[in-house]
C-alpha cells in the first residue's frame, strides 16, 4: 500500500478518534523546566545562549531603537493627554514588526530564568515590561508605530484605520502573537503578572474588534493563533481559543497564496507561500484541532505535512526554497542556493512537535531532529553573537546572501531570526520526553537529567551519552516506587536505513545499522511501532536501559525528480548532515568529486567546539588535498570560505 494512503487510513481510525476525544493533545510533552542538559553539545549551546546570545540580543534591542519605540509611543500619549494635541514622534526603527523582536527576546530570557534564576536579568526585564505597558493605549491597543504617530500612517504598510492592513503588511496582529507568548512565558517563569495583564488587556480589545459577527481579517503574518492558545491555557478562558479559530477561519478563498489566504485553511493540502507564515499557521491549526477537536484541520495538516516532507524538505531540515518572498517552492524545487530562513526552521520544529503530540508517531520527531541538528543550529555561530538569516546548501565564499552580509551577521534590520533562535535554544529540552497515559516517550538523546510523571508516578531519567557523535546511550530509569509502564524508545529512521520518512531522500546503502536495546543487560527484541521500541515492565530504581544506535557514514541521494541534485551525493552520520568547507583548492567544493568509498569518522575535540569530521585520505581532486567534511551547522565559523553539501558523483 502506498504510504500516503496508509497514513490517511490511520487518520480516519484510532489517531483521529484519540484526538477528538482528548480535548487536548493525546500525547503531552514533559515541560522543558523538568529536563536539564548536563553535558555535551546541547549543554554547550545552551550555555552560550544564556551567557552570550541573550545578553547580546538585549543589548541589540536597546541599541537599535527597538525598545525606544515603546518610549516614543508612551511620550506621544502623555504629551497629547497634557494638551499637545498635534504632538507626534518618528519611529526609531524602520519596520512596524520590530516590536516583536523585543517580545521574543523577553520570551527567550524568561525561559532562561525558568532554568536558572538571575536577579539582574529579571530586574532588567521588569524595566522593559514597564516601558511596554506605558506604550499601551487605554483601550488595550499596542502597536508603537501607530501610537507614536497617530494622525497619519508613518509607514507605508499601515492603514489610517486600525487592523485594515494586517492581511498585507502592517503586522499588528503578528506583533501581538509574540507579545502573548512572551507574557505567558514571563508569568510562568517569575509569577509576575505585569506583562500578562498587558496581554489580557490587548486580547480583550482584539476579541471586541474581531469576535463573532465583527471584523473579519486574516492575519497577514500568522502567529497570533499560537499566542491566543497560550493565553487560553494559562487562563482557562475559552474565548481566546475561539478567537484563534476565528483568525484561521478568516482565511480564503481567493486571497494571496503568499500568505496562505488562497483557500480556506481546512481545504489546503500543500505547503505553499511564505515558509515562516505557513509553518506558524500549520502549528496554530494543530493547536486548535487538538483543543477544539476539529477534524477538518487534522486532515488538512496531515496532507500538508506529507507534501512538505515528501517534496519540499531540504536534507538539512530547512524549508523555503525561494528567496523571492521567502517562500516554499514548487514540488521537488530544491536548489542548492536555498533561502531556508532560520525562522522557517524554528517554525518547522514547532509544527513537527505538534504533529507528534497529535499522533505519537516518531516520523515527526525524525524530521524535527534533522532540522534541529542542521538547518536550525546553523542559524547561530558557535560564539553566540553572529547569525544566519538564510541557510543555503552551497556558498561561493564571497556572496552577500545573508540579508546583505557575506557570512554570519551580528544582527539584521529585519531581526526576526536571532531572537527566534535564542528562545528555541532556551526551551529545547521540552522536545526530549512526552507522556501518554502509562507510556513514556524518549524522543531526544542528550546528556541530561529530567523527571516525568507516568502512570501517576514520578520517574527520574538520566541520560549518559555523547550523542550526536556517538549512538551509545545509557538511560537510567528511577521511579520513586516500583511501577509498571511502557517506555517507548525512539529508534531513529536514520539507524533503520531511512534518512527521512518519505522517498525524498535515500541512502545509497539502506541496510539498517543493527541497533540494540538492553534492559538490565538483557536484550530487548521486537519491531519498532510508529518508530518506537515499546518496553513494558515493572520499573524500579536502578534500572538501566542501554541503547546502541550505530552511526555508519551514509551517502545520500535524492528523489529523481529533484533536478538540482541529480548526479550528486551528500554525507551524513547519525542525525548530522555534513558539508565541505575549503579554501585551499583551485576548484570550489561544489565541483569536487565525492569519494567513492572509505569515508571514516574522526572526532576532533579541539575543532569547532568539538566535532566529528568525515575524512578520506585517499580522496584526491587533481592530486590536491584529501577530502574532509564538517557538520553543516558549524560552517562559516572560521571565516569566509566556499561550502557545499552536495558533491559530484563523477568528473
Amino acid at each position: 500500500m502506498h504510504p500516503r494512503r496508509a497514513l490517511l487510513i490511520g487518520l480516519t481510525g484510532s489517531w483521529l478518534a484519540a484526538v477528538l476525544a482528548a480535548n487536548d493533545y493525546p500525547v503531552q510533552p514533559v515541560p522543558f523546566t523538568a529536563v536539564h542538559v548536563t553535558g555535551g553539545l546541547w549543554q554547550a549551546r545552551q550555555e552560550v545562549n544564556r551567557a552570550v546570545t541573550i545578553p547580546f540580543a538585549l543589548q541589540q534591542c536597546e541599541a537599535t531603537g527597538r525598545l525606544r519605540n515603546f518610549d516614543l509611543a508612551a511620550e506621544t500619549m502623555h504629551r497629547r493627554a497634557a494638551g499637545e494635541t498635534h504632538f507626534q514622534n518618528q519611529p526609531a526603527t524602520q519596520t512596524p514588526f520590530d516590536d516583536s523582536d523585543v517580545y521574543k527576546v523577553i520570551e527567550g530570557a524568561a525561559y532562561a530564568l525558568s532554568m536558572r534564576p538571575d536577579p539582574a536579568l529579571e530586574a532588567r526585564l521588569d524595566g522593559w515590561i514597564a516601558r511596554i505597558a506605558a506604550a499601551q493605549e487605554p483601550d488595550g491597543y499596542l502597536y508603537t508605530f501607530r501610537t507614536m504617530h497617530p494622525d497619519s500612517p508613518v509607514q507605508a504598510w499601515i492603514n489610517p484605520k486600525r487592523w485594515l492592513n494586517d492581511p498585507d503588511l502592517s503586522h499588528e496582529l503578528y506583533d501581538l502573537g509574540h507579545l502573548y507568548e512572551a507574557g505567558v512565558a514571563y508569568f510562568q517563569a517569575t509569577g509576575k503578572r505585569a506583562l500578562l495583564e498587558v496581554c489580557l488587556k490587548s486580547a480583550g480589545l482584539v476579541g471586541h474588534d474581531f469576535g463573532d459577527g465583527r471584523l473579519r481579517i486574516a492575519p497577514g503574518h500568522q502567529v497570533i493563533e499560537m499566542g491566543l492558545v497560550k493565553l487560553y491555557r494559562v487562563t482557562g478562558e475559552r474565548r481566546y481559543l475561539d478567537l484563534a479559530r476565528i483568525f484561521l477561519e478568516a482565511r480564503g478563498p481567493g486571497g494571496p497564496l503568499y500568505s496562505q489566504q488562497h483557500q480556506r485553511v481546512a481545504d489546503q493540502d500543500e505547503a505553499v507561500g511564505h515558509a515562516v507564515r505557513a509553518n506558524y499557521m500549520y502549528s496554530g491549526m494543530a493547536d486548535v484541532a487538538a483543543l477544539a477537536g476539529d477534524e477538518r484541520y487534522l486532515r488538512a495538516i496531515d496532507q500538508i505535512w506529507a507534501n512538505m516532507a515528501g517534496k519540499k524538505l531540504y536534507l538539512t531540515g530547512g524549508v523555503g526554497a525561494e528567496s523571492h518572498g521567502e517562500m516554499y517552492g514548487a514540488n521537488y524545487e530544491l536548489p542548492n542556493d536555498a533561502y531556508n530562513e532560520t525562522c522557517a526552521a524554528v517554525a518547522l520544529m514547532m509544527w513537527n512537535h505538534r504533529m507528534f503530540l497529535l499522533t505519537g508517531d516518531a516520523r515527526y520527531i525524525d524530521v524535527l531532529e534533522r532540522t534541529c541538528f542542521n538547518g536550525f543550529l546553523s542559524g547561530v555561530a558557535l560564539a553566540g553573537d553572529r547569525f544566519f538569516y538564510t541557510n543555503p546548501l552551497i556558498y561561493n565564499g564571497a556572496a552577500k546572501n545573508n540579508a546583505g552580509c557575506a557570512g554570519r551577521a551580528p544582527w539584521f534590520g529585519c531581526a526576526c531570526c536571532p531572537p527566534n533562535v535564542l528562545r528555541t535554544l532556551a526551551a529545547l529540552t521540552g522536545y526530549f520526553y512526552a507522556v501518554r497515559g502509562d507510556a513514556l516517550y524518549v524522543n531526544f538523546y542528550a546528556q541530561s537529567e529530567g523527571t516525568a510523571t507516568v502512570a501517576g508516578t514520578a520517574v527520574q531519567l538520566t541520560q549518559a551519552t555523547d550523542y550526536p557523535w556517538s549512538g551509545a546511550v545509557r538511560l537510567a530509569v528511577a521511579p520513586v516506587r516500583p511501577v509498571t509502564f511502557t517506555l517507548r524508545v525512539r529508534i531513529p529512521g536514520w539507524v533503520q536505513g531511512r534518512p527521512v520518512p518519505t522517498d525524498l531522500y535515500a541512502y545509497d546503502d539502506a541496510t539498517p545499522a543493527g541497533w540494540t536495546v538492553r534492559v538490565a543487560g538483557a536484550a530487548v527484541t521486537g519491531t519498532p511501532e510508529q518508530g518506537y521500541l515499546a518496553i513494558t515492565r515493572e520499573w524500579r530504581s536502578g534500572d538501566v536501559v542501554e541503547i546502541n544506535l550505530p552511526m555508519p557514514v551514509r551517502a545520500v541521494h535524492s528523489h529523481p525528480k529533484v533536478a538540482a541534485l541529480q548526479g550528486r551525493v551528500a554525507y551524513e552520520r547519525g542525525p548530522v548532515v555534513y558539508c565541505v568547507e575549503e579554501t585551499g583548492r583551485k576548484t570550489p567544493p561544489a565541483e569536487w568529486v565525492a569519494p567513492v568509498a572509505g569515508v571514516s569518522a574522526v572526532m576532533h575535540p579541539d575543532l569547532l567546539g568539538g566535532v566529528t569530521v568525515l575524512t578520506n585520505a585517499g580522496a584526491k581532486d587533481g592530486g590536491e588535498a584529501a577530502f574532509t567534511a564538517i557538520p553543516y551547522f558549524a560552517w562559516n565559523n572560521r571565516g569566509l570560505a566556499p561550502m557545499a553539501v552536495w558533491l559530484k558523483r563523477a568528473p
